[in-house]
């Protein structure tokens, strides 16, 4: 059998691109205007803390991925229309 070509992933960075996946999924229940809105925001956040956050620094992933599986329970709410924002602390990306 011939090996694959992609690097394997961690448990956590597989949690990661599943939370990414259900936002964008999410997203497809709202306004189309929102949607757009919504994946523009959520590309952009993870697309942040994929390039500040110490990949090393599990402790501070863990509480972004807790904190954006509340973020994503609220936005798969019917009653929440979209994303006001996801914005964090910078001192909170600067930890390791």
């Amino acid at each position: 059998m011939a090996a694959s070509s992609k690097p394997r992933l961690s448990g956590m960075q597989k949690q990661v691109l599943a939370l990414y996946r259900e936002f964008l999924r999410a997203a497809r229940s709202k306004a189309p205007e929102e949607r757009t809105r919504i994946e523009s925001l959520v590309s952009s956040e993870f697309h942040r803390n994929s390039s500040q956050v110490d990949r090393k620094n599990f402790l501070y992933i863990e509480y972004l991925l807790r904190r954006g599986k509340k973020q994503l329970d609220q936005l798969k709410s019917p009653d929440t229309v979209g994303l006001s924002s996801l914005n964090i602390e910078d001192s909170q990306t600067k930890r390791s």
